[in-house]
Parts: C-alpha cells; sequence; structure tokens
C-alpha cells in the first residue's frame, strides 16, 4: 500500500519506480533523499533488488542511509528506466 503522502503504489516494482523516477527528475536533493528514505522502507524494494542484481538487504540499506555506491546507482536507474540527460 502507498504511503500517505504519495500516489504511487510503493508495493510494486512499476509503482516504486515512477516513485523514485519522479524523485530524481525533479532535480530537488531533499525530495529525493525523502523518496530514498521513504523507498528503503516500501514493500516493492524487494523486487527492486531483484530487479536490479542487488541484495535485498543492501539495497535496503543504501537507500535508508542516502549513500548508494555508483554501481547500485546504475543498477537502479537501469531498472527504473532513468536515464543522465543529454
Amino acid at each position: 500500500m502507498a504511503t500517505d503522502h504519495t500516489p504511487f503504489d510503493l508495493d510494486t516494482l512499476e509503482g516504486l519506480s515512477a516513485y523514485l523516477a519522479a524523485a530524481f527528475e525533479s532535480g530537488d536533493a531533499g525530495l529525493l533523499g525523502e523518496a530514498l528514505a521513504v523507498a528503503a522502507q516500501a514493500a516493492g524494494t524487494s523486487h527492486l533488488a531483484a530487479a536490479a542484481g542487488v541484495p535485498q538487504a543492501a539495497l535496503r540499506a543504501a537507500l535508508a542511509s542516502g549513500e548508494l555506491s555508483l554501481e547500485t546507482t546504475l543498477a537502479v536507474m537501469k531498472v527504473i528506466d532513468l536515464h543522465a540527460p543529454g
């Protein structure tokens, strides 16, 4: 079930991906930090971890801390279909 402050279904890979993509695309560091913290607790993170090929516990810890390695960031970006501008 989605949290009260978001219209996205964070239980699904699709919903969590859309939520994170919107946060990345906003360019707002505060919003992105909040989204990463929310994602760390979301049920859909298990699906995201599997799709990205990252251990679930490691992904949850990285999201919670807001400190994703470049490798993890790129893996997540591929899953959520987020591309660098340019």
